[in-house]
């Protein structure tokens, strides 16, 4: 019997169906029963991942762990809302085993309330029977209360973590009580080394911290794309420069832009001239354009932000992804590109760069106040193809730890150490 049948209703096969309890959304997508469950014996235990709100990465790392942990565990999915109409949200399991759950339908994130949320999410927990809760974005403050409930309540609680040391120095001076906050956790998942030295300073033992939290679905960014990584697909020469950032400042794009123009500047060009695409929050561009037209640059495209299928695309056909952003938690632009074979370049205290990148392997770190030295990275992968194959290839190396499999991994390890 599944813990749904505890609930007297009807699985649904559909997204969106009432009655799971008051105010969820539920959608059930039911995997065959595993081989060792036999009726009349205990239940398998169920396992919760927590966000604030779910998309198709998250889906892809809970699917994942459903397949992997189908004779130990229930999986189930919740979300504090559901998608806000801008997130390409793939089926939810189809087969799988995933179970989700969205406990506010229809409502903002603000409108929810710290109290009335948390007490939903372990109200949740409770239902489902989970030993064990996986939360994340737990700088929000439902989730955080969430996580001292639980804790009292004898739940193994598991924080996933993206934050890094550098994009904390600013404030150490709140690092004490900030360590206090994480007293909840029973283990953690970090993005990568500059996390886990970051967990390690808030109070965690090495034996608790688990490399791991931020991947995406390389076999799904591939068929978003829609063409064959590199170096295979487009052609060399005819792939453009992608620049990317999230940020509403300048995000260090007028030092991407002075390299740009460098670059070109000491090529002797035996093809048309790359054109930079430039993927940004549209308030950039009055800024931006400017420093373009001060700079004669005739060849930058300026991109909204893109969806997941629409950023899979323009990596399909990028020579080089350069990520000038400073300070960055971990950035999954980074595992994306690695799906797609492509080098990055990068700011030297971007999260991913331990972990994802190694300068001259699969791409190039750059200083965030060395715009000739990005000049040189540019214009050598632009003129040297073989060079270009290299990195292209060197980005294999790194595929297992971009990819999902490499979460599933670090949930065993953190159940395991919470067993």
């Amino acid at each position: 019997m599944s813990r749904l049948d505890d609930l007297n209703i009807d699985a649904p096969a559909e997204r969106g169906v009432e009655g799971i309890w008051p105010g969820a959304d539920l959608c059930v997508e039911a995997s065959p029963r595993p081989a060792t469950y036999i009726e009349g014996i205990e239940r398998p235990r169920a396992v919760a991942f927590v966000w604030a709100r779910f998309s198709s990465r998250h889906i892809a790392r809970c699917t994942a762990c459903a397949r992997r942990l189908a004779d130990r565990f229930e999986v189930y999915g919740i979300e504090l809302v559901g998608a806000d109409g801008t997130t390409d949200i793939p089926s939810h399991g189809r087969g799988l085993g995933l179970k989700k759950v969205t406990l506010f339908p229809g409502e903002a994130p603000g409108d929810i309330g710290a109290l009335r949320g948390a007490r939903r999410i372990v109200e949740s927990c409770q239902r489902i029977g989970a030993s064990h809760v996986f939360l994340g974005d737990y700088d929000c403050p439902a989730i955080f209360l969430s996580a001292m409930a639980l804790r009292l309540l004898r739940r193994r609680v598991v924080v996933m973590q993206h934050a890094n040391v550098h994009s904390q120095r600013r404030r150490l001076s709140t690092a004490l009580w900030k360590s206090l906050l994480y007293l909840p956790c029973n283990a953690a998942l970090a993005a990568g080394p500059q996390t886990h030295a970051h967990l390690r300073f808030l109070g965690f033992s090495d034996e608790r911290i688990f490399l791991g939290s931020e991947t995406v679905s390389v076999e799904r960014v591939r068929r978003l794309a829609g063409v064959e990584p590199a170096p295979y697909g487009v052609p060399h020469p005819e792939r453009h420069i992608t620049v990317a950032t999230d940020s509403f400042g300048d995000g260090g794009l007028t030092l991407v832009l002075e390299a740009y123009a460098a670059s070109l500047a000491a090529q002797q060009r035996r093809h048309p001239v790359r054109a930079l695409h430039l993927v940004g929050p549209a308030a950039l561009e009055p800024s931006v354009r400017a420093k373009v037209a001060a700079l004669r640059l005739d060849h930058v495209r300026f991109r909204a932000q893109l969806d997941e299928a629409a950023m899979a695309g323009l990596l399909g056909s990028t020579l080089a992804l350069v990520l000038p952003k400073i300070e960055e938690h971990h950035g999954l632009l980074v595992n994306q590109a690695l799906a797609m074979g492509v080098p990055v370049l990068l700011a030297d205290d971007w999260g991913a760069r331990d972990l994802l990148v190694r300068s001259g392997v699969n791409g190039y770190v750059f200083e965030r106040d060395n715009a000739a030295g990005l000049a040189h990275f540019l214009a050598l992968l632009d003129r040297d193809e073989a060079e270009w194959a290299r990195l292209v290839l060197g980005a294999r190396r790194f595929l297992a730890s971009a990819d999902t499999p490499n979460f599933v991994g670090a949930v065993e390890a953190a159940l395991d150490r919470c067993a």
